[in-house]
């Protein structure tokens, strides 16, 4: 992977710029409503849960915000009911692309997400049509200045990850989802600071693009992550780190 970005680091350096308009917020206090409603309050008896609040420390989302959206989750408190959908498409070149929203209104999601492919040169598909190349896996990521490389892997892989590769400026990390928890944990108490963790879906193989076609790739994309009802973009799309940098600047 040297030299090449795949989509899952690229969506990071994004997130930092949606922190800083507060957007993520918005997202993280939907996840953690939901993964309240689905597996109750407590924290420690509820992996989806732990795993959204950690997210939401390590973004700075102040504690009082993390308890309003369990209790709304738990029904201590009046809240908007959310309904999770996937949804499968295409995009530029045929690339594979998985979008997971939680939406209160699931015909003007379908609606607005459907125009999104539609104007990015991409297509919404029919349930199941690119699922088959995605694996749930958990998901961390190491930025590099963090840890030498053998040093990841060594600890890493003695505490269960699946794989390590190189995407960018960062490691990352991959593992069952059960032991996504864990594996941060022992990284972590290791010295090696973990900078993002969660349940994603993974492509098994990807698809590198260049030129025109990783542009109009990273415009659907992005434009994809901007909407407020989703919550996570999986794509099985590589894009060299010079193009990364060419359509950044």
């Amino acid at each position: 992977m040297s030299g090449h970005s795949k989509w899952s680091s690229i969506k990071h350096k994004k997130a930092a710029k949606d922190a800083k308009r507060g957007k993520i917020f918005t997202k993280m206090i939907k996840e953690i409503t939901v993964a309240a409603r689905l597996g109750g309050g407590d924290v420690n008896a509820n992996p989806r849960l732990r795993t959204a609040v950690a997210a939401a420390k390590a973004a700075s989302m102040p504690n009082d915000n993390i308890e309003r959206a369990i209790k709304k989750g738990t029904g201590e408190l009046e809240g908007v009911a959310y309904e999770e959908v996937q949804y499968e498409g295409y995009g530029p070149a045929g690339v594979a692309i998985m979008v997971s929203v939680l939406t209160d209104n699931r015909n003007r999601t379908v609606a607005e997400i459907r125009n999104i492919f539609s104007k990015h040169s991409g297509n919404l598909g029919e349930a199941g049509c690119v699922a088959w190349m995605f694996s749930k896996k958990g998901v961390m990521t190491v930025d590099k200045s963090a840890s030498a490389e053998e040093r990841l892997f060594e600890v890493a892989l003695d505490a269960g990850a699946d794989d390590i590769s190189d995407a960018g400026e960062l490691f990352e990390v991959t593992a069952l989802p059960d032991t996504l928890e864990d594996l941060k944990a022992a990284l972590e108490s290791s010295g090696i600071p973990v900078t993002s963790a969660e349940i994603a879906m993974v492509p098994q193989s990807t698809v590198t693009l260049r030129g025109r076609e990783a542009e109009h790739a990273l415009r659907l994309l992005e434009a994809l992550e901007d909407h407020d009802d989703v919550q996570r973009v999986a794509a099985n799309v590589d894009i060299p780190q010079e193009e990364v940098e060419r359509l950044s600047a």
